[in-house]
Formats: C-alpha cells, sequence, structure tokens
C-alpha cells in the first residue's frame, strides 16, 4: 500500500519548517547553489548516500554550481511523509555549502 499523500495544508505547515523548498508539480524542490560546479557534484553523491540509506531516491540534477532536488513518492502519486523526512535529512548537507 503506497504512503498517504499530505494535504494542501499538512504540506503548507511542513514547509514552513524547510527553508528553500518548494511544492511544485506534485513533487518537493529545492535548489541548492554552491560555489563552483566541483562542490555541486561532490553535494550530490552526498545527498544519493543519504536517499539510499532511506531507500528513496530524489531526481538529482547538477546545472552549473547548482543542485537541484526535486523528490516525490511515485507510487502514490505526490507528496508524503517520506518525502519530507528526505528533505528534512539533506536539509543540514544543503546548508553546509551553500555560501
Amino acid at each position: 500500500m503506497a504512503p498517504a499523500l499530505l494535504s494542501d495544508a499538512e504540506l503548507a505547515h511542513l514547509l514552513a519548517g524547510l527553508p528553500g523548498w518548494t511544492a511544485r508539480g506534485g513533487a518537493l524542490e529545492r535548489t541548492a547553489r554552491t560555489r563552483d560546479f566541483t562542490v555541486a557534484v561532490e553535494l550530490l553523491g552526498r545527498v544519493a548516500r543519504v536517499a539510499v540509506a532511506q531507500d528513496h531516491h530524489p531526481d538529482l540534477t547538477v546545472t552549473g554550481a547548482a543542485l537541484v532536488i526535486r523528490v516525490s513518492t511515485h507510487d502514490a502519486g505526490g507528496v508524503t511523509q517520506r518525502d519530507v523526512a528526505l528533505a528534512r535529512a539533506v536539509e543540514p548537507l544543503l546548508a553546509a555549502v551553500e555560501p
């Protein structure tokens, strides 16, 4: 059974505690800007390790000196508590590298 989707009200409440994260197109999204491409790629690896440990795999895109993270629960068709948990888990990694 797929996890339950978050309501708009639940999502708005949870996003208030996740600065920089937005809900867009049925997913949570955050862009982490770093000082250069190498740091963005290293950050991608750190985020990937956290995601694998949670068995939850976001879409990760490096564009120049930025890492874009987009996470949703595909089998539920949108955002669930699993996505919020992953966002919370990787947020300290993102905050540590942003200028």
